[in-house]
């Protein structure tokens, strides 16, 4: 090891199980829909595999949303959910869902 060390993240928010589930299910999500993206994929292969693993995590969604749902938790709290999706990076995360920049020919 170089010694170096990496810079500390800020800690997560507080927040339900279900509402872990929901942000770890949606990035989930969102990395497959990545995989898929026909702008970036350089295969069919990985993209059918993401697509079929899209379906497991649909219902992961499902399920978090149903928990919350059942348990009285009828609102949610963009902020606190948003500072969440920030710390595990999902600005990146969700920007392959973004159509790639056009390059010059």
């Amino acid at each position: 090891m170089s010694g170096r060390m990496l810079p500390e993240l800020p800690p997560l928010p507080a927040l339900t199980r279900a509402e872990c589930d929901l942000v770890d299910s949606y990035l989930a999500a969102v990395d497959l829909l990545g995989r898929i993206n026909p702008s970036r994929a350089t295969d069919t292969y990985g993209a059918l595999r993401a697509a079929q693993a899209l379906v497991g995590g649909a219902a992961a969604l499902r399920d978090a949303l149903t928990l919350m749902h059942e348990r009285g938790e009828t609102g949610m709290c963009p902020a606190t959910l948003s500072r969440a999706l920030r710390v595990l990076d999902g600005e990146r995360r969700t920007g392959r869902l973004a159509v790639s920049p056009e390059q010059p020919s």
